[in-house]
């Protein structure tokens, strides 16, 4: 008779294998941040031919394998809250719409017939999707539950490689085939293959663009190319540019390089996604309107008239003082208050020695803090909170990128 021991050992053995982008997915998922791994398999997926997602499906999927988490390969439903999928609008409406999008696109990928020929591969990701359509408990109460198809489970299972995507960023693209780029270039920088290859079929099947459409490719350039390339520069972590290889005066290839942003890049991104979307394309073109030491400046556009100069009665009158907020509770110290100057090993240095070792990918973490102080020089007292934790974090994960991993 098996012993307790042998019993445990052998159901471990028959535990199914997932792949590094499940594991990072549920490492993620238990730090309830908003950063998220979508699993590379998925990201390389190709909308089969007529095919593609609109933007509110994509956001859809990309909330679902968010939610789903670590455990996205296994055979079980996953529940969201309307709550969280509607965003500003006040009906669920559009959510069936989504759903029902979702259920009818296919996808495919490269396979091999059962005689070990090349083949193609057709499937769907949603295999059953239940909405609930009883509003007794308010629109607040409503979820949604799908499972995602054996094909999809088993790509999500296998994944070694991920892109780890920001879910505000996510929801910030107005454009699906910017959302696409964003997804391709996420996995490259954490590949650290900055440079991605292909040719106009390859981009259309990549990003879901009907052969139909934006047929001559100075439009495709400015509708596609130039607005990912714009909101992703806003929105990513990272920023892009590509190149164009013709034959004669047809664009036959194109080479994009995904490049990651600076540790104050990455802070001005950090100030974009929590700002409102409303003035996001008017900030991206320049044509905002600023503070000007007491004018309205926008973008380059003159000055407003100078303000008349203060009566000497206003002059006169005594200054208010400054309303100072109340000071913090004694012992309170909150997190990511500033940087420390020595070891992050300390007690002052928790949180940030936590970060390194999550995103530093396997180097020194006091090493990376040197190169980080050096790097940020003066700006660095100038952080705290939010910013601070994410311009290191931007650091670590540059650092990686650029350097490698440790032998």
């Amino acid at each position: 008779m098996a012993t307790a021991e042998e019993i445990i050992v052998d159901d471990e053995e028959r535990q199914p294998e997932v792949g590094r982008a499940m594991r990072v997915a549920a490492a993620l998922s238990a730090k309830r941040s908003d950063d998220f791994a979508k699993p590379g398999k998925l990201v390389e997926v190709r909308f089969v031919r007529g095919n593609s997602l609109s933007l509110t499906a994509s956001r859809l999927l990309a909330l679902m394998i968010l939610t789903a988490g670590g455990d996205a390969w296994r055979d079980m439903p996953h529940r969201l809250r309307k709550a969280d999928i509607r965003r500003g609008h006040k009906g669920n409406e559009r959510i069936s719409d989504m759903l029902e999008e979702l259920h009818r696109t296919l996808f495919a990928e490269d396979d091999r017939s059962w005689r070990g020929k090349k083949a193609t591969r057709r499937f769907s990701l949603i295999q059953m999707s239940r909405e609930e359509t009883d509003e007794d408990g308010g629109v607040e109460a409503g979820w949604i539950e799908w499972e995602f198809t054996p094909d999809a489970r088993k790509l999500i299972q296998e994944s070694e490689t991920y892109a780890v995507l920001n879910r505000q960023a996510v929801l910030g693209f107005r454009s699906s085939y910017a959302l696409k780029l964003y997804e391709v270039g996420a996995l490259r920088i954490h590949r650290r293959q900055p440079v991605w290859r292909t040719d106009m079929a390859g981009l259309r099947a990549a990003l879901g663009i009907p052969p139909d459409v934006y047929k001559d490719f100075a439009q495709l350039r400015r509708k596609v190319l130039q607005t990912a390339k714009a909101e992703i520069d806003q929105l990513a972590h990272f920023r892009v540019e590509w190149s164009e290889t013709r034959a004669g005066r047809t664009v036959v290839e194109l080479e994009f390089r995904f490049e990651p942003k600076d540790a104050p890049a990455q802070l001005g991104t950090v100030d974009e996604l929590s700002r409102h979307s409303g003035g996001r394309r008017a900030r991206r073109d320049g044509t905002v309107e600023t503070l000007v030491e007491g004018a309205v400046a926008i973008g380059a556009a003159e000055r407003s008239p100078p303000l008349p100069a203060p009566s000497p009665r206003l002059a006169a009158a005594p200054a208010v003082p400054a309303i100072t907020p109340p000071a913090a509770e004694p012992g309170a110290k909150p997190k990511f208050a500033a940087f420390p100057g020595g070891s992050l090993r300390y007690a002052d240095g928790a949180e940030f020695l936590a970060i390194g070792r999550a995103y530093g990918g396997g180097w020194d973490v006091d090493l990376i803090a040197q190169a980080y102080r050096a790097h940020m020089g003066e700006r660095i007292a100038r952080l705290s909170g939010v910013k601070l934790q994410r311009s290191w974090q931007g650091f670590c994960e540059s650092y990686v990128t650029r350097k490698g991993r440790p032998q």
